[in-house]
């Protein structure tokens, strides 16, 4: 019984941490940012496998994510800065995702003696 209590006052409680403060929300903060960061890293192997600067489509996948973990943060945290920073870029994500199914869903006018660029 006394560890739920040392816990629950720990994770509800802001604590000083080598100059800087965590709560529980911070873990939340994290989470986002290391999800928002997963996009760089999927898209430089991506790259590299490639030879060329390429986008999968988990980069956006990685970002709205990532963007939807921060901008919760941010609300929690009653910061007005933070939520515009990444509610409006969801939706832009949204967007290119979109943009690519209908892409692929896209007939291609392709003369008989061309063959379409596909992309993987």
């Amino acid at each position: 019984m006394i560890e739920i209590a040392a816990a629950q006052f720990w994770f509800t409680q802001p604590h000083r941490v080598w100059g800087l403060d965590f709560s529980y929300l911070s873990i939340l903060g994290f989470i986002g940012q290391m999800t928002f960061s997963a996009r760089f890293i999927t898209q430089w192997i991506e790259s590299e496998r490639k030879g060329d600067s390429v986008i999968p489509v988990s980069f956006w996948y990685w970002s709205i994510g990532g963007s939807l973990i921060l901008c919760t943060y941010f609300i929690c945290q009653r910061d007005p800065v933070g939520v515009i920073a990444y509610l409006p870029n969801t939706l832009i994500y949204w967007r290119n995702l979109h943009l690519i199914k209908k892409r692929k869903l896209a007939p291609t006018a392709a003369a008989p003696t061309q063959t379409p660029k596909e992309e993987n």
